[in-house]
């Protein structure tokens, strides 16, 4: 017994070892790859976008793009187009022809307030772990250090050339999970600040929702 013991304690610190390390490859990765994204002019994607729900077997896809610049962006689906300069948000749903404009929150660090967010997001409140390293990516799963989050899992996978994203999946508990695959990936794009701002003079008869 002592030396089943003695070989389980050493089995288990030697997974306990594995998993110490895989967390400080990943940690090394996303770190490279923040400081890659973040220190670009801008990260412009486009993409498609699956929906599926395990429970009821259905699977929903759209096609979007998106330039991303410090905390200003723009956002084009086939429904909704968002420009935010980093103060104002502007929504724009074709469909309605209405145009809603809304004032950010500073003390709100989500995607829609603080978009630059989304490349620092594994540093709080996460735990990470490399779960395989392939020729030419990495695939790194961050696991919400919250127990009673809605959120099971965020897996992403990285290039490894470019530190580019190549797909980034939500697993959630109630069998939803919202895959993002990159189709372009572009750090080189300058925009112009007036790429982040509604442009009234190009949308006309658009009914206008204030609610700053």
């Amino acid at each position: 017994m002592r030396v089943f013991i003695l070989i389980f304690s050493v089995f288990l610190l030697q997974i306990l070892n594995a998993f110490g390390q895989s967390e400080q490859e990943a940690i090394k990765i996303l770190d490279k790859f923040s400081a890659t994204a973040l220190g670009a002019p801008s990260v412009s994607m486009s993409f498609h976008l699956v929906t599926t729900d395990q429970i009821e077997n259905t699977n929903d896809t759209l096609t979007g793009s998106i330039i991303l610049s410090k905390d200003k962006y723009k956002l084009d689906l086939p429904d909704n187009i968002t420009w935010f300069n980093g103060e104002t948000s502007w929504s724009y749903l074709p469909a309605e022809k209405e145009v809603t404009i809304t004032k950010a929150d500073r003390k709100d660090n989500s995607f829609q307030n603080r978009p630059s967010a989304i490349f620092s997001l594994y540093k709080n409140g996460y735990k990470s772990r490399l779960i395989e390293e392939r020729s030419d990516s990495y695939i790194i799963d961050l696991y919400p250090e919250d127990i009673k989050s809605d959120l099971l899992r965020v897996r992403l996978s990285i290039g490894k050339s470019q530190m580019d994203i190549k797909s980034l999946e939500y697993k959630k508990r109630d069998g939803i999970v919202i895959t993002l695959y990159v189709r372009e990936y572009n750090l080189k794009v300058k925009p112009d600040p007036g790429l982040f701002v509604y442009q009234p003079e190009k949308f006309k008869g658009i009914e206008v929702i204030d609610m700053r």
